[in-house]
């Protein structure tokens, strides 16, 4: 039995366009911020870690909440859905995540840091 190649073809091909038409319609809803731009609005929105509870305890910005992508669910009261949410992650992968989440729950105003945690060079706090 030969490997039809048409079929690996047309399901990377799928999952490429799947990707794009994802990251185009997250770009409607979350606005990525640079470091200053991230900086001057958090302190009058919710500040909120999505890393989970170690890393958080490592180090994590000044006045930031721990909400860990893997509990965002079950802990959705926690947010409120008429304040701006900035959210940050190790690299940005986790906070786009959760941005879907928090969209479907009908956060409007959603921010993440560009370049997740690693960039950030303001102040830290340590557990």
């Amino acid at each position: 039995m030969k490997f039809d190649w048409t079929i690996l073809l047309v399901a990377i091909l799928a999952f490429i366009i799947y990707t794009v038409a994802r990251s185009l319609m997250q770009r409607r809803y979350l606005k990525t911020l640079d470091e200053d731009s991230f900086r001057s609005g958090y302190r009058k929105a919710q500040l909120i870690d999505v890393r989970e509870p170690n890393e958080f305890d490592n180090g994590h910005i000044l006045g930031a909440r721990n909400i860990p992508l893997t509990q965002l669910k079950m802990r959705k009261t926690e947010i409120r859905k008429d304040k701006p949410v900035y959210l940050y992650c190790a690299n940005g992968f986790r906070s786009a995540r959760a941005a879907a989440v928090l969209r479907k729950m009908g956060v409007k105003e959603l921010y993440q840091l560009k370049g997740g945690f690693k960039k950030w060079t303001g102040k830290v706090k340590h557990k």
